[in-house]
């Protein structure tokens, strides 16, 4: 009885079992933000250190479930509040959208954010990197 408990609360929650924290989805902007603002400072040769970022209000409105390299995965969609520290103010935005790819690891422990990128060949590949 508990389980079925359980697995209705989730369900009406719109978490899928098994499926990624908010606090990991987090993360994974927070990394995928940093990585894009440092392409971005090196492609346009700023030489700044990349500013202080905090996510914040992710709100997640879709969890699909899907296979990224026979592993389970995640795309996440929905919201989050950015607010950027800069050296003479602070700038806030709200609700801007967001989609990650999350794959599960096989023992199921860790999580690594996944992106689609188009290789040599001109090929699409799953590039992932292991979440902190």
């Amino acid at each position: 009885m508990g389980a079925i408990l359980l697995v209705v609360l989730l369900t009406a929650c719109g978490l899928p079992l098994g499926g990624p924290s908010r606090h990991l989805v987090e993360r994974a902007i927070e990394l995928q933000l940093q990585q894009t603002q440092a392409a971005l400072n090196q492609q346009l040769r700023l030489g700044v250190q990349p500013t202080d970022l905090t996510i914040k209000r992710v709100l997640i409105a879709e969890q699909t479930p899907i296979t990224i390299e026979d592993l389970n995965a995640f795309r996440v969609r929905g919201t989050y509040n950015i607010t950027t520290k800069l050296p003479t103010r602070q700038i806030t935005e709200q609700q801007n959208p967001f989609q990650v790819y999350l794959q599960r690891q096989k023992e199921g422990k860790t999580w690594r954010l996944a992106r689609l990128q188009v290789d040599e060949n001109g090929e699409p590949t799953w590039v992932t990197q292991r979440l902190p």
